[in-house]
């Protein structure tokens, strides 16, 4: 698991219109709000990228991007944004290499099953790219919120 302080991963990834973004890019550029969530159209994950887009705005006018990233391919992404309405950039991690790399992959049981599965995280990182706050196994409702407060001030 990551920790403040430590240098956030790089990673390279497609969005929704399959369009590349690297962490890197943002570098020396902007503060980002990185969220990992399990599932396009879950009710838990479909909440959690409203409220996150209800937000945008304050996000951006305190200097900073919000980015959504889950296992789904980019053709759910853009129907999940489509039908919710959805404003921040989601993005895909079909091979998980951004999902191990932030250490958000866990077991759990799943009917009766063992499966890998993505953990709810959150990553403030500032824009020289070091992780402020580090949030696993969070709730989906009132997060963004939450994560607006702490953004505040760095």
């Amino acid at each position: 698991m990551l920790k403040p302080g430590d240098m956030a991963p790089d990673f390279e990834l497609p969005d929704a219109d399959m369009e590349i973004v690297r962490l890197s890019d943002y570098r020396n550029e902007q503060n980002v709000v990185l969220y990992f969530y399990v599932r396009d159209n879950t009710p838990g994950c479909t909440v959690e990228a409203i409220e996150f887009s209800d937000l945008e705005a304050d996000f951006s006018r305190l200097g900073w991007v919000v980015l959504g990233v889950s296992r789904d391919d980019c053709i759910s992404h853009g129907a999940f944004r489509d039908k919710h309405g959805i404003s921040v950039r989601l993005l895909a991690d079909k091979e998980l290499q951004a999902c191990r790399d932030f250490g958000v992959m866990v077991r759990k049981e799943v009917d009766g099953v063992m499966r890998d599965s993505v953990q709810r995280s959150t990553f403030v990182i500032d824009r020289k790219g070091v992780i402020r706050h580090a949030l696993y196994g969070v709730a989906a409702k009132g997060h963004a919120a939450d994560v607006l407060q702490l953004t505040k001030g760095i």
